[in-house]
């Protein structure tokens, strides 16, 4: 195998495909990066999970294959000069590296030992939506993903596609977070579950623009296509939890508030709560056009209030001030609604106008100081 590539371009794919590389595995060939030389340059990462696969711009003077350590492959290349990197493998695995005055000699495995990514079957009816559009909707749900094991299927996020209609959500036993986007590509129902993990990286690698991201589904897997890039993932299986029967259908008061003032309200009463240990929660008190927030910990009491409109009765509530913000911060709009039931009841926060998100977070009971 012989080639050369633009070490910048080939820098940038070992990133990306490094994001499906187990940095510790029992099986020593899936710490490495599979190197497929053909027309193109083709790098893949499999953690047997997870696998990334791009196609990279490479003048081809041998064809072959080889695996290369990730860690020392990727160290390599990044460290090179900004140049042409030529890389040829003899028929021994030994593997030369060379840039400028720079060379390296390596050895490999044989990529015959390396797992082929699952097959998933292109469809005329993939869901097809702007990289752009994804991106925010993974990002603004991802926080709620749960991490508990032993509810393995809420360590990923719903995603579903009802008349045109692309919803995700996510969910951890303490909060919900939903986004909904109206998408002209979306044919059909369909219903599945990608890891949070997945999820994550995919929202790391794909661009703040409107190029499109075709997305294919099998009962047991998921890919996503998009520029030089196929990202197949493992679903998760089992029944996700019913959300809709646990977003309160009904409310008995309703407060419009600005996002940042609100925001920088609850960070500045949870300034005095230093320990991770004690569950100090941050009080709203709410009351005619007003809300009081407070905090009471070992190392002292604050309080703050904000200007709100409100519609209903006084209520006081309190939360777990990491949970309201998390919701709070990824609502992409100026002012937002708050409903409320009682002191035991969730929050939902919802935008003023539409139902592009819902954010629900469970409260924490109270102590009478």
């Amino acid at each position: 195998m012989k080639l050369s590539c633009e070490k910048n371009i080939l820098l940038e794919n070992i990133n990306i495909v490094q994001k499906a590389v187990s940095p510790k595995s029992t099986l020593p060939i899936l710490e490495g990066i599979l190197l497929e030389a053909d027309e193109n340059l083709k790098l893949t990462g499999n953690d047997l999970e997870l696998g990334i696969e791009c196609t990279v711009e490479a003048t081809i003077e041998q064809k072959g294959s080889v695996v290369l350590s990730s860690k020392i492959f990727g160290e390599i290349i990044r460290k090179l000069p900004n140049d042409i990197v030529n890389i040829e493998v003899e028929d021994n695995h030994h593997t030369t590296i060379k840039c400028g005055n720079s060379e390296f000699n390596i050895m490999a495995i044989t990529a015959s030992e390396f797992p082929e990514l699952p097959s998933v079957q292109k469809e005329e009816s993939a869901l097809i939506i702007p990289q752009q559009k994804l991106r925010s909707m993974i990002r603004e749900t991802i926080f709620a993903v749960g991490t508990n094991e032993n509810k393995l299927i809420l360590t990923g996020s719903l995603i579903e596609i009802e008349n045109k209609e692309l919803t995700i959500v996510s969910v951890d036993g303490y909060r919900l977070a939903l986004r909904k986007e109206i998408i002209d590509h979306a044919e059909g129902q369909i219903s599945f579950v990608v890891p949070g993990k997945t999820l994550n990286e995919i929202s790391k690698i794909i661009k703040e623009d409107d190029q499109d991201i075709a997305i294919y589904t099998t009962d047991k897997h998921v890919l996503f296509e998009f520029d030089n890039c196929r990202i197949v993932s493992r679903l998760l299986e089992g029944e996700f939890l019913n959300y809709k029967q646990i977003i309160p259908a009904e409310h008995s008061l309703t407060v419009k508030a600005s996002a940042k003032p609100l925001i920088d309200s609850i960070e500045r009463a949870a300034l005095i709560i230093t320990s991770d240990n004690k569950k100090y929660p941050v009080r709203l008190n709410i009351e005619m056009d007003k809300i009081v927030i407070s905090c009471i910990t070992d190392m002292g009491n604050v309080q703050d209030s904000i200007g709100v409109e409100t519609l209903g009765e006084d209520l006081e509530i309190g939360f777990n001030h990491k949970y309201l913000l998390d919701a709070l911060k990824t609502c992409d709009c100026d002012e937002v609604l708050l409903e409320f039931n009682n002191s035991l009841s969730p929050c939902i926060i919802k935008p003023v106008e539409g139902n592009a998100f819902i954010y629900l977070v469970l409260p924490v009971r109270l102590r009478q100081e």
